[in-house]
């Protein structure tokens, strides 16, 4: 029996990779560099806006963060699945994961947060979507945005 796809297990969750958006900077989405893909910081965008904006501990709750922060980790993975060769299933596992997390003051919880993004990076590429995470807090993120991602991932050998 052969081990289910990214692609497959993605679609097994009910989710399919987002519409990249397009960088409104001087900067791209994703960029392979040797083995590896190495996206820009994503926002939770959903069909171009932000659902929540905010400092979490404040106006936005962990339990609406941590979605955010799955909703960031999709987004990263369609930029990163743009650059690559094979798209999703080009991608042999996750390597690093940076969670920004645009914290209130005494706000202490970004791990809580980052465990959004880091979960849904399991679901996905099961053992080979464990990673090293860094979950870092802020005091502002572009937009206003509540939570951002980043990851490094290691492309298929072909």
């Amino acid at each position: 029996m052969s081990t289910p796809t990214p692609s497959a297990r993605l679609s097994s969750l009910g989710l399919q990779l987002p519409a990249v958006p397009v960088p409104q900077a001087a900067y791209v989405p994703a960029v392979v560099a040797g083995e590896f893909v190495y996206t820009a910081g994503q926002v939770p965008f959903v069909d171009g806006k932000l659902p929540l904006t905010g400092k979490v501990g404040a106006e936005v709750s962990v339990p609406d963060a941590v979605g955010l922060a799955r909703i960031c980790a999709l987004n990263a993975l369609a930029a990163a699945a743009s650059a690559v060769p094979g798209g999703l299933d080009g991608i042999e596992r996750i390597v690093k994961v940076v969670v920004f997390v645009a914290s209130a003051t005494g706000f202490t919880g970004q791990p809580a947060v980052g465990n959004g993004a880091s979960e849904l990076l399991l679901e996905v590429f099961g053992e080979a979507g464990k990673h090293a995470r860094s979950a870092v807090g802020v005091f502002e993120l572009p937009l206003g945005a509540p939570v951002e991602v980043e990851l490094i991932a290691q492309l298929r050998a072909v």
